[in-house]
């Protein structure tokens, strides 16, 4: 709750007015003139809301508010007075007033006012958080690599921006999917408004509802004030919906209404509000097999796949490995503010022989552990990044094409998936990050091979 700040002469009336907040959850500090007041808030720390009265000794409501706008330029004030007049009211606003309450005035009346003051300051203040968010996170980060595979992506990138088409983005984990989709934001015309993301496999569904679409104040225990889903906040700008393919079936309808209707409901609300959002999926499924097994909405894959882009794993454009690993070294040095280093040619052609399951994610935690390794040095080495490749077991990680030649994919997958299950000891949300699926498609996967297992027994 809000911590309040109450001014008034009148002890009976700044007694009461304490009393019935303080009833309300908010922590109230109470002055007996203007000038204690100012002295409140010079020492006294934050507070979210001024209420004053306009008629004081020392210094007067009026004076008050221009002193409190010079130390607390965000902080809201309220002016209470037995004098109200048009006049009065416009001298307030022109001084920075966010309202005004005629004395006598009941309990209702000034819950409400500090309910609508706060709410306005809050989203006030969350405005210019996103505006400044959008200045720093709206700004392009390059698409490094010069293969073939990759100018087409950059093709792709300057063709969709022209549009306000939905996008889905596909691609393994660590492929740079949310840098494509940025880049994508970053060259339409929507640039200049936020660009907000949400991650789908991290939130339960009634968690990801309330983040997407909102929530009104009681919709829930412990819903105690009204929130802005990200549809909301992003209006006017795009969404990034992170792994589309974890959304429960549920919440798969609600999204479906956005996308065709440009509207939806806060949970909690009957209110249907309009918004304008672009909104741009990623997925390390194949949507097309969760439609045909039934986990994902058919109309919703059409929305979506309105237009696709495939992203390359690392491991079908190992020319690139070179120019990623040195772009990886300028961003350390130039954020660790060090002497730029360069690698070993043995190093460059040990990188290129790895099969990167984690791809450019990984190559840069690689890059990122060297630096800070070889920091003396000035140089990465070989010697000190190929323990790191083969792996504990002498060879794993490192692309041994007689092994995997072959055998089936399903296969492949399942043995990749019961071995690294097995490592992380039957902990499937560790299991399923180093891997970079959903929890939810792990928990599937298993299933699946648990019921194939039991028909393969009893026949």
């Amino acid at each position: 709750m809000a911590r309040i700040l109450i001014v008034d002469d009148q002890e009976m009336m700044r007694d009461s007015l304490a009393a019935t907040l303080a009833r309300e959850g908010h922590e109230i500090v109470a002055a007996g003139d203007g000038q204690a007041a100012l002295e409140r808030l010079r020492a006294a720390g934050r507070f979210d809301l001024l209420i004053s009265d306009l008629k004081m000794p020392k210094l007067t409501g009026m004076e008050l508010l221009a002193e409190a706008r010079k130390l607390r330029p965000d902080m809201p004030v309220v002016l209470m007075t037995a004098f109200a007049t048009v006049q009065t009211a416009v001298e307030a606003m022109k001084l920075g007033a966010y309202d005004y309450i005629q004395k006598p005035f009941d309990g209702d009346e000034i819950r409400m006012l500090v309910e609508r003051t706060l709410e306005h300051s809050r989203l006030k203040l969350e405005n210019q958080a996103l505006r400044s968010m959008a200045e720093t996170s709206n700004a392009p980060r390059p698409l490094v690599g010069s293969s073939a595979a990759m100018e087409q992506v950059r093709k792709k990138i300057e063709m969709v921006a022209r549009s306000n088409a939905t996008v889905l983005i596909c691609g393994e984990s660590g492929t740079g999917k949310e840098v494509v989709a940025r880049a994508i934001h970053a060259a339409s015309d929507r640039r200049e408004r936020p660009f907000l993301a949400v991650n789908c496999a991290a939130l339960s569904e009634n968690l990801l509802e309330s983040e997407l679409f909102g929530h009104e104040k009681g919709a829930f225990t412990g819903a105690d004030r009204l929130r802005r889903g990200r549809f909301e906040l992003a209006d006017g700008g795009a969404l990034l919906l992170d792994e589309i393919s974890e959304i429960a079936p549920g919440l798969q309808a609600k999204l479906l209404r956005v996308l065709q209707e440009n509207q939806f409901e806060r949970v909690g609300s009957s209110l249907s509000q309009s918004v304008d959002v672009r909104v741009i999926a990623t997925t390390n499924q194949k949507l097309e097999v969760a439609v045909r097994e039934g986990r994902f909405r058919q109309d919703l894959y059409y929305r979506l796949n309105v237009v696709p882009i495939e992203l390359p794993p690392l491991r079908a454009r190992l020319e690139d490995v070179p120019e990623l690993a040195r772009h990886f070294l300028h961003q350390i040095a130039k954020r660790e503010k060090a002497a730029f280093r360069h690698i070993e040619p043995e190093a460059v052609k040990l990188l290129q022989r790895y099969e990167w399951p984690g791809n450019v994610r990984e190559l840069q935690n690689i890059i990122e552990r060297a630096c800070i390794l070889e920091s003396d040095a000035g140089v990465i080495r070989a010697a000190t990044i190929e323990p790191w490749l083969r792996g504990q077991s002498g060879g794993e990680g490192l692309i041994d094409g007689a092994a995997l030649a072959g055998k089936p994919l399903a296969v492949i997958e399942k043995q990749v998936i019961l071995s690294t299950l097995e490592k992380f000891r039957g902990h499937r949300v560790k299991t399923a990050g180093a891997l970079g699926i959903g929890v939810r498609t792990l928990g599937m996967k298993l299933k699946k091979w648990k019921e194939e297992a039991v028909k393969g027994g009893g026949s």
